[in-house]
């Protein structure tokens, strides 16, 4: 989903132009990036939602996957996303559905009637 297709459905739901959406939508993006970068050890909790957190990621030896050289890597702030609860137990749930149909017998076929040929049909209406 993008951010067009997110704003297309809370204008259409609230009734709101989609630009008045989209500013919205805009702004509590920039608010969040703002937030996370004007303080590093600050987070942000959407309850129900999850949580945002800048953490810093050590320095580290690393291979380049193609030529297997090493290579020194950093220590840089990463962006971090914990899941909450609700949305744990709706992705849970999506998982324990598609289990359960993953597991369950195939359909056995609807028996259908044998089509007539063409020759059968027009000597039923002659």
């Amino acid at each position: 989903m993008t951010k067009k297709e997110i704003v297309k459905a809370i204008s259409e739901e609230l009734g709101l132009t989609q630009m008045q959406t989209k500013t919205i939508v805009q702004k509590t993006f920039e608010s969040i990036i703002n937030t996370l970068v004007e303080d590093p050890k600050h987070r942000i909790e959407l309850r129900n939602f999850g949580v945002f957190e800048v953490k810093k990621r050590a320095a580290r030896k690393a291979r380049n996957p193609r030529t297997g050289t090493p290579v020194d890597v950093e220590e840089k702030y990463v962006v971090t996303f914990k899941p909450g609860k609700e949305m744990e137990d709706r992705v849970r749930q999506l998982n324990e559905a598609e289990k359960a149909t993953a597991t369950s017998p195939p359909e056995t076929p609807v028996p259908t009637e044998p089509v007539p040929s063409i020759a059968e049909s027009t000597a039923v209406n002659s």
